[in-house]
C-alpha cells in the first residue's frame, strides 16, 4: 500500500522539505516541542538556499537571519511526515522575507506557520551589503503573493 501524495500547502510555495518526527523532537506532552520547529524552518532554509544557489558548503552562506516568528496551529506527533513549504515574500535592498507552512503530509494539516527575515552580509566585513543581482533574481523568481 503506498502513501497519499502529499496535501499542498495552503499558498503556491516554490520550495518543500520533508520532515519525519522523530522521538528526540518530542517534549513531555508527547508532542513537538515548540522549539524544534525552529530547526525544521532552518534545515529547509538553508537546503532551499543551498539548491538555489547552488552551494554545498555551510562556510558560503552570505546572509544572516534577523527576525523569525513561528505560531503555532496544531500538535504533531511521533512518526508523522510533516512537509515544511517556504518561499520568498519581501525582497529588499539589502534583506528579504521568507513565509512558511508547516503541514502534516498525509491531512493536509496545518501544524505551524511562520516568517524570517534574512540579511545579505559580507562576514569579512562584518556588515550588511546589498542583494547581489544574481541572488535577486532568484529570489524573484520564486517569490510568492503575501
Amino acid at each position: 500500500m503506498s502513501a497519499a501524495p502529499p496535501r499542498p500547502a495552503g499558498r503556491a510555495f516554490p520550495f518543500q522539505h520533508e520532515v519525519r518526527v522523530s522521538l528526540r523532537d518530542l517534549d513531555a506532552f508527547g508532542h513537538v516541542n515548540h522549539s524544534v520547529y525552529l530547526s525544521y524552518l532552518e534545515v529547509a532554509r538553508t537546503l532551499y538556499y543551498f539548491a538555489r544557489r547552488g552551494m554545498k558548503d555551510v562556510g558560503e552562506l552570505d546572509f544572516i537571519l534577523a527576525s523569525i516568528a513561528c505560531r503555532y496551529r496544531s500538535p504533531a506527533f511521533l512518526h508523522e511526515t510533516l512537509v515544511v513549504h517556504l518561499g520568498p515574500t519581501k525582497i529588499g535592498g539589502k534583506s528579504w522575507d521568507l513565509a512558511y507552512e508547516i503541514r502534516e503530509s498525509t491531512s493536509g494539516r496545518l501544524v505551524a506557520d511562520a516568517e524570517t527575515t534574512q540579511v545579505q552580509y559580507d562576514y569579512g566585513a562584518g556588515r550588511a551589503v546589498a542583494i547581489p543581482p544574481g541572488v535577486r533574481a532568484l529570489l524573484e523568481r520564486d517569490r510568492i503573493p503575501e
